[in-house]
């Protein structure tokens, strides 16, 4: 009974497998093979007489063959346990909805096999919902490489787990994505996968809790995760989201600043992030502080050029100093701030290949003894210095300015100096000027030194609209960056005017049609005569502006203002106290006639105004766009000829035509302006100044031009020619800050003699590339005018705060959108303070003075 029984299952068993080696009718097969020719129960061995494969539209046959593990003239067992391995093997690889092992032909001792299968559809693309345009973007790349591809598990769990890890790393820790497909109706083989994206909101950290702590307080250690923050009012720096590589990022710092406060051994043992609810998650670190160690004996070994006691005080490291590797490598390597740790001393004394490896000799109780063994290499000179990347700028522009010179010993200090010079040409992108030492012979002791630079479109076009005088005037501006004049009449020079010599052309005018209208040229070059930093400026500019658009004196209500102008600058880069310092002198001739205009101390009549410039300033700005650090001074001194003193004239009973036919006045400003890092990439400037003209003779009084006008924008595109100067002071109108007890208004206020203002502005950065630099500020400022210094009180200002951004653009330079609130009202104005908004085009690179 029980063979019996026996039987019957393994011919059933049998039965299943053979349905799946073929898929032909019983009734097929018979027509081919004697019935009795297979018995399931007597499986005979044949000789395989050829493989063939069906239904395949992109996969190779014989790598199909080859994957089967059947071969031509190899045996088999029918039926049997090697023709369901063949199914298995094809099922395995994940390429097809269906496998069959057919057999086509049976003789007496042989058979003959066809592979049919039925391939798994391809990829055709991958259609995004839920996400915005530019996530799709950013996804779509990171997908790029399945298209094509067989689409089966492994290809949906990948596109999955590609999604939420991106938008997880963003915080976005809930991310769904559903998938599904459908076909594409251009290929009956290939399918598109819809993928629906729902990131959810981001997840913020609820709370950080810490184990294993006793030195360290939790509220201590949370500080020293600079990026990973609790969901805390008062946080205003720093995410509160949680953000995986970040967190990672803060896990090996606070590793770092554990072990800077002394505690060497300190580690973390383990770390979870888990859920606390929807939209936020708790975070546990468990710490191992271990004991708190000292410096003990610090002693140095192998160096020759400086003695031990001399690089001691250096190192600033005492016996019994809280014991920091940070700190110490610091010393020896750098960087520090200021440059005063030994690898500078070494690198600027041409110690190239200085090394300083600091080793603990000797650990006992809390106190570790440090040998630093120094190896200081020979001295080198720079062989070549060599530019690399200026396709337009001629080398001459650059290499000029460098402070690094074949002959002179190597300096780390001139490098950077050096790559900030370049920078500051505002030819190349600063963000990819990189100074290389090459070439490095330690047996002549030379290298060469090749700085690596970018081109970034340098020349400006200035096409803007605005108000100006209760007009609407439109400006064109070209501005050459990077000038060439001696290639002025060299046809195969120009792109599209001849460019690569450092030198700057600006051309420039303004209108609003007939009434107003306002040409302006300016040349200069940084180098005159090519061999020292002697500055040359050249200007010419001329101005009319009336009411009507032809003479017409006979007209009461007739005014006409019409000014010629000329100036050339000289001045040069100065040696001492150092060479940040410039010293300027300018002299200009402006002729103006005007014909019953207002806003001035005289209406009808002409006027002279010559005047000579001595600008003394320091610039050590970082960058020329977006600064991070370093200073802006400047002190000027502008006199003209005191006239009155020796042209015999009694200013008591003169006429304003004899009083103002020659200006005179003398004129002193100090502007000065501080950039410094506060925190991560937010910077502070800080920024003061003052103005005083006064005058030779109480009998001519004040000078009707040149006086300050306070308010606005401090664009002086409009009024600068008009013979006032203007600063700006965001949240009051443009010229609306006038002196206590003055009635005028911005239309008719000639400006005043004194002014000062104030400001701090917090900026950071939302870009900096080669093709845009924006940034976002807020900013406080005050600022205030007098008539004389008996009335002057520097700290009684006008007030405002407000937020804005800036944006440069290559060809339009510096755009700025400011929204400003004037906290104190103008008498007589009710409207001048309050909320302003203002836009600026084309100032200076640094912000200017305004």
């Amino acid at each position: 009974m029980n063979k019996f029984l026996f039987a019957i299952l393994f011919s059933m068993i049998c039965s299943g497998v053979w349905a799946q080696v073929s898929n032909q009718p019983r009734a097929a097969l018979s027509k081919q093979i004697p019935p009795d020719s297979l018995s399931y129960l007597n499986p005979r061995e044949y000789i395989i007489g050829g493989i063939t494969v069906s239904g395949t539209k992109f996969l190779d046959k014989d790598v199909l063959i080859q994957i089967s593990k059947l071969n031509k003239g190899d045996k088999i067992t029918i039926p049997g346990e090697a023709s369901s391995n063949v199914i298995k093997a094809l099922w395995d690889q994940g390429l097809f909805d269906d496998v069959q092992l057919n057999i086509t032909r049976l003789t007496l001792d042989s058979v003959y096999f066809d592979i049919q299968i039925t391939e798994r559809p391809r990829l055709s693309r991958i259609h995004l919902t839920g996400i915005r345009k530019g996530e799709i973007e950013d996804i779509q790349k990171m997908l790029n490489d399945k298209g094509g591809k067989i689409v089966n598990e492994n290809l949906l769990n990948t596109t999955t787990n590609i999604i939420k890890k991106h938008f997880n790393e963003k915080g976005f820790l809930n991310t769904t994505v559903i998938i599904k497909q459908r076909k594409d109706p251009a290929d009956a083989n290939s399918v598109i996968l819809d993928v629906a994206i729902d990131k959810k909101q981001k997840v913020k950290i609820n709370k950080i809790t810490f184990e294993g702590n006793v030195a360290f307080t939790p509220k201590k250690l949370k500080g020293y995760l600079g990026k990973t923050r609790e969901r805390k009012w008062y946080h205003l720096f720093g995410s509160k989201k949680f953000m995986r590589d970040k967190y990672d990022e803060d896990k090996q710092d606070f590793t770092d600043k554990l072990q800077a406060k002394g505690y060497r051994d300190a580690e973390i043992v383990s770390d979870s992030v888990y859920r606390h609810d929807d939209k936020t998650v708790d975070i546990k670190i468990k710490i191992y502080e271990g004991p708190k160690y000292y410096f003990g004996k610090v002693t140095f070994s192998g160096n020759a050029k400086y003695p031990t006691a001399f690089l001691n005080t250096l190192l600033r490291i005492k016996k019994g100093d809280i014991f920091s590797e940070e700190n110490l490598n610091k010393r020896l390597s750098g960087p520090t701030a200021n440059s005063d740790d030994i690898s500078s001393l070494y690198l600027n004394d041409g110690y190239l290949t200085y090394q300083a490896d600091p080793v603990q000799t000797r650990i006992y109780n809390d106190t570790i003894d440090v040998d630093v063994r120094m190896y200081e290499g020979p001295q080198y000179t720079i062989n070549r210095v060599l530019i690399k990347g200026n396709d337009v700028t001629n080398d001459k522009v650059i290499l000029r300015g460098l402070h690094t010179k074949p002959g002179q010993r190597f300096s780390k200090e001139a490098i950077v100096r050096s790559t900030r010079d370049i920078t500051q040409l505002g030819n190349f992108d600063e963000q990819k000027t990189d100074p290389k030492p090459t070439n490095i012979n330690p047996q002549d002791g030379t290298v060469d030194i090749v700085y690596n630079v970018v081109e970034k479109p340098s020349d400006q076009i200035e096409l803007s609209g605005g108000f100006g005088g209760g007009q609407l005037v439109g400006t064109l501006g070209l501005t050459f960056n990077n000038f060439s004049l001696r290639n002025l009449f060299n046809g195969k020079a120009y792109r599209p005017l001849p460019k690569g010599d450092g030198q700057k052309l600006s051309l420039r005018g303004q209108s609003n049609g007939q009434d107003y209208q306002n040409y302006s040229f300016t040349f200069s070059e940084p180098w005159l005569g090519g061999k020292k930093p002697i500055y040359f400026a050249l200007t010419a500019y001329t101005q009319l502006s009336s009411n009507v658009s032809s003479y017409a004196s006979t007209d009461p209500n007739y005014y006409h203002l019409k000014i010629n102008g000329a100036g050339v600058t000289l001045g040069r880069q100065l040696k001492w106290p150092d060479d940040a310092f410039q010293l300027n002198y300018s002299f200009n001739v402006d002729h103006y006639s005007l014909q019953n205009y207002p806003g001035y101390l005289f209406k009808n009549g002409t006027s002279w105004n010559i005047k000579l410039t001595q600008e003394f300033s320091r610039n050590s700005l970082d960058a020329p766009i977006y600064p991070t650090s370093g200073s802006n001074l400047k002190f000027t001194v502008q006199v003209t000829p005191p006239y009155s003193l020796f042209n015999n004239t009694n200013y008591k009973i003169a006429t304003a035509q004899e009083r103002y036919q020659f200006v005179e006045y003398h004129k002193w400003k100090f502007e000065s302006q501080w950039f410094q890092k506060i925190y991560g990439k937010l910077v502070l400037k800080s920024q003061a100044q003052f103005g005083f003209m006064g005058y030779y003779n109480k009998d001519v009084g004040q000078a009707p031009f040149e006086r300050f006008k306070l308010g606005g924008d401090g664009m002086q595109s409009y009024q600068y020619l008009q013979g006032s100067e203007i600063i700006g002071l965001r949240g009051y109108k443009n010229f609306s800050i006038v002196p206590v007890g003055s009635t005028y208004t911005d239309q008719n206020n000639p400006g005043s003699p004194i002014f000062n203002k104030y400001m701090l502005e917090l900026r950071h950065p939302v870009i900096a590339s080669q093709s845009a630099t924006i940034f976002v500020l807020a900013f406080a400022e005050g600022g205030n005018v007098w008539n004389s210094f008996s009335d002057f009180a520097p700290f009684n200002v006008r007030r405002s705060a407000g937020v804005g951004a800036r944006i440069f653009l290559p060809i339009f330079g510096l755009l700025g959108l400011d929204y400003g609130y004037g906290f104190d009202t103008i008498p007589g104005q009710p409207d001048a303070n309050k909320g302003q908004f203002h836009f600026s085009i084309s100032q200076s690179l640094t912000g200017g003075f305004n």
